[in-house]
């Protein structure tokens, strides 16, 4: 069925905030189906259906990235940051998360295309020479880690001296979920819409300092103490949470387990991370987890996520100095989606919105819920883009968009009286009001998934990117045209 005929102006709402009054262009035609020497063998391999030129060209460009680079979000998400890293990882010696926990849901496919989805593990696993660090700024949950721990090894991955921890890193602990969700109950109609991993409350136990931090499982006799507080602080904000002595005995004895498996992956990651950079001169990517839009202190607060997933937060997160930092490599859709409460200016609430999700298979890889969908939203990218200071971008997923007649930019706000919005607001009253202006751009009909060269893409394709490139300011080095390692063209 045929969108044209479809009425896609509905008004979305979302908690704390009322109605977004604004118009919602119609999808058409939507989709039925959705050492150097040897990481230069691996990439080349792995782009082998490209002319030997693209393919040298692209390596070329790889390796040119900064000693320490990093991959982050733009958007809420979701973006398919993880297989960028998975891909660049070949060129680098250590591939570091700097914040977030097992709400980051990152898929990758190995050579032989198995699915692999990835919550704390940084996507560079796959390469057996990369090592992977989980920074200070993380929160771990430790059954969690050793459950991915044992899928990796259960498939083929050795994990053996590749992964370590900070002994700086928070725990995350079970009842940190639980409190998660009596929260979310709390709110009633303002929930913010998390994936009750933990992960709020967690930050916060770390914020008021009387956290549990990895370190910590090397003093035993101290633990229980440490426990009982944080059990007994977690019992007096929520009546609905029941703290027992068998509940501390229990969990006591489930760390004394854990303690013991992790401590070959407890490192000093501070120490480890400046001696690789200005000792060693590793190359280092750093995996963002979320997104931009999320950050604490840039995204749509409240509705975010809590930490820092912007570039800031690659300093604190893994305790290297700014001027360290090279290369940002920003991971944008080409539309936008969303997980959880909160705004989103370019939904798209009907049945257009619910066919993007069929065609791109939007579905959470840490909850499975459904995304919110909508048009690709360059008032919220430039603001990304602003405060991170990308060199490039990763356009992933222009695929989804193939069997469009139309495709929509959401380039400019503007408040009722015409008045134009310079940049994203932080101010959600001010958010609700605006009204978004889209720019129409032609669709290209045509299946794109097998192409690897950008002079073989549609030309209506490459006035997509290009005229995205124009409006943010900032060039397009990457896309993505299907989950595959292959599946991407670098431009």
């Amino acid at each position: 069925m045929s969108l044209s005929s479809l009425s896609l102006d509905t008004k979305p709402r979302f908690a704390l905030g009322g109605p977004f009054n604004r118009r919602y262009p119609q999808l058409n035609h939507p989709r039925s189906s959705l050492s150097y020497s040897a990481k230069r063998q691996a990439i080349s391999a792995s782009l082998s259906v490209a002319a030997d030129s693209t393919a040298t060209e692209s390596i070329s460009r790889i390796e040119s990235l900064s000693q320490v680079s990093g991959v982050l979000g733009c958007q809420w998400g979701d973006e398919g940051k993880g297989k960028l890293v998975d891909i660049l990882a070949q060129h680098f010696d250590i591939v570091a998360r700097c914040q977030g926990g097992a709400n980051a849901g990152h898929t990758i496919y190995n050579s032989e295309g198995k699915k692999f989805a990835l919550h704390l593990v940084p996507s560079g696993i796959l390469n057996e020479d990369t090592t992977c660090v989980i920074g200070n700024g993380v929160v771990v949950h430790l059954p969690g880690l050793f459950k991915e721990i044992d899928g990796l090894e259960s498939n083929g991955v050795s994990c053996k001296g590749r992964i370590l921890v900070s002994d700086r890193a928070h725990l995350l602990f079970d009842f940190h979920q639980e409190v998660d969700g009596l929260r979310e109950s709390e709110l009633a109609k303002s929930f913010i819409g998390t994936t009750k991993r933990g992960i709020g409350p967690c930050y916060s136990s770390k914020v008021i300092r009387n956290g549990i931090r990895v370190g910590d499982l090397r003093h035993m006799d101290t633990l229980p103490q440490k426990l009982d507080l944080l059990l007994a602080d977690a019992a007096a904000r929520f009546p609905g949470f029941k703290y027992t002595p068998e509940m501390l005995r229990e969990e006591v004895e489930a760390y004394k387990r854990y303690a013991e498996r992790l401590e070959p992956y407890i490192t000093d990651t501070v120490h480890f991370m400046n001696d690789a950079i200005s000792n060693k001169k590793k190359k280092v990517l750093v995996e963002g987890g979320q997104a931009t839009m999320l950050d604490i202190d840039f995204g749509t607060y409240p509705f975010v996520t809590s930490s820092s997933p912007s570039a800031g937060g690659i300093c604190t997160g893994l305790g290297i100095a700014p001027r360290a930092v090279g290369d940002l490599i920003g991971v944008v859709k080409a539309y936008t989606t969303r997980v959880g409460s909160g705004p989103f200016p370019t939904e798209n609430l009907g049945t257009g919105g619910d066919l993007l999700r069929l065609a791109g298979q939007e579905f959470g890889t840490t909850t499975g819920r459904p995304r919110r969908c909508g048009w690709l939203d360059l008032v919220a990218l430039k603001f990304s883009c602003q405060i991170n200071g990308f060199a490039s971008l990763n356009l992933t997923k222009l695929d989804v968009l193939s069997d469009l007649n139309e495709i929509q930019l959401g380039v400019a706000y503007k408040k009722s009286d015409g008045t134009r919005v310079d940049s994203f607001p932080g101010d959600l009253c001010l958010l609700e009001e605006l009204e978004v202006e889209y720019e129409t751009l032609p669709g290209w009909n045509s299946d794109i998934s097998s192409v690897r060269n950008y002079a073989d893409l549609p030309k209506a394709a490459q006035q997509y990117v290009e005229r995205i490139e124009e409006l943010v300011g900032v060039p397009i080095h990457y896309i993505g045209i299907g989950p595959g390692r292959d599946a991407l063209i670098y431009k």
